[in-house]
C-alpha cells in the first residue's frame, strides 16, 4: 500500500499534512522516502502519528534525506549528555532521567526554543530538515507552532520583497539567548557561536518558491545600523507569524514531526516545567551555506554586537 498524505487543517491546506501507511520501525524503502520528500516540498510540515521507534530507527529514517548533523547546538557538557551526538536532546531531563531544576543552566538556555527560529541557522551550513519525536509529553501545553515563510513572503508588498531579496543577515545563538537575558557563555561557547551569514530570502531548490529566512538568531543585517536592522527583522517576524500563516501541533505520544527549515519557522509553547517533556531531534543539513565562503569557523566575518 502506498504512503498516504492528507491535509491536517483545511484552514492551512498548504502547511502540514499527516503521513500514514508507513512503518518507520520496519525500515523505509527508497520509493517511500521519495514520496515523503515530495510531500515535504509541498507542505513543509509532516506528521507521522503512532511511530514507536528507537533513536537508531529515527536516525536511519532521517539519513534518507541527506547529510546528518551532529548535535552541537546546546550547552550541555559531554559528561552531562544523556543522548548520543546523533540526537538533539529537546527535553527537560538530565542524564539520569530526572527533571532539571527551574534555574538549571541547560533549561534556561533551552528556553530559547520558545522563540520563533529556524534550526541551525546559527551554523554556516544550516539545517534542511528536522525530525522531532515525542517519547513522553506533558499533560497539557508544550505544543509546537510552525509559520509558513513561503506564504509570508508572498503576502509582502512587491516593494518589500525587492528590499528583502539582496539582504544578508548575521545569525548567532549568542543573540537569540541574549534576548532572554541569558549570557552564561564560556569563551569556547562565544567562539563556537560566532555569527554566521545567511540570506534573508531563499529560493527552494525543488519548487523554485521564495521564502523569508527569519530566526530569533538574527542580530544584524550587513551594511545596516544595528538598531534599524533589528527593528526591520522584528517587523518581518511579526508579519510572518500572523495566525493565517501558523499551524499549531498538539503532540500525541509517538508522533514524529518532520519539517523543512528552509521554508518554516517554529517555536515551542509553555508547559508545566515539573512534568516530563522528552522529545528527540535528528537534523539533516543543507547541501551548502546560503552565503559562500563560510565552510570553516575561521572564515566567519561577522562580529557579535550583543
Amino acid at each position: 500500500m502506498p504512503v498516504s498524505i492528507a491535509v491536517i487543517d483545511p484552514g492551512h491546506p498548504h502547511l502540514a499534512a499527516r503521513v500514514t501507511n508507513i512503518d518507520i520501525a520496519a525500515g523505509v524503502s527508497h520509493e517511500e522516502a521519495v514520496a515523503v520528500e515530495a510531500a515535504i516540498d509541498q507542505f513543509a510540515v509532516l506528521v507521522f502519528p503512532e511511530q514507536n521507534i528507537t533513536d537508531d530507527q529515527q536516525y536511519d529514517f532521517s539519513a534518507h534525506f541527506g547529510r546528518m548533523e551532529t548535535a552541537t547546538g546546546d550547552v550541555a557538557a559531554p559528561q552531562e549528555r544523556r543522548l548520543s551526538m546523533k540526537m538533539n536532546d529537546i527535553s527537560n531531563l538530565d542524564r539520569d532521567g530526572r527533571v532539571v531544576a527551574r534555574d538549571d543552566r541547560r533549561r534556561l538556555f533551552s528556553l530559547g526554543n520558545m522563540l520563533w527560529h529556524s534550526d541551525s541557522s546559527f551554523k554556516a551550513t544550516p539545517a534542511k530538515f528536522s525530525l522531532l519525536y515525542a517519547r513522553q509529553i506533558p499533560a497539557t501545553g508544550g505544543e509546537t507552532e510552525f509559520a509558513d515563510m513561503r506564504a509570508a513572503f508572498d503576502a509582502l508588498e512587491p516593494s518589500m520583497q525587492e528590499q528583502c531579496r539582496p539582504l544578508i543577515t548575521e545569525h548567532s545563538q549568542l543573540y537569540s539567548r541574549g534576548l532572554l537575558g541569558f549570557d552564561d557563555f564560556s569563551e569556547d561557547d562565544k567562539k563556537k557561536w560566532a555569527p554566521v551569514l545567511q540570506r534573508l530570502v531563499r529560493v527552494h531548490p525543488s519548487t523554485g518558491r521564495e521564502s523569508l529566512y527569519l530566526s530569533a538568531h538574527i542580530g544584524a543585517i550587513q551594511g545596516w545600523p544595528v538598531p534599524e536592522a533589528r527593528m526591520f527583522i522584528r517587523d518581518l517576524t511579526e508579519h510572518a507569524t500572523q495566525r493565517q500563516f501558523v499551524y499549531t501541533h498538539h503532540w500525541q505520544q509517538y508522533d514524529l514531526l518532520m519539517w523543512d527549515n528552509r521554508t518554516t519557522m517554529h517555536r515551542a509553547r509553555r508547559y508545566d516545567h515539573t512534568q516530563v517533556r522528552d522529545l528527540r531531534r535528528t537534523t539533516v543539513a543543507c547541501e551548502a551555506p546560503t552565503v559562500a565562503g563560510q565552510e570553516e569557523p575561521d572564515q566567519r566575518v561577522a562580529a557579535y554586537t550583543g
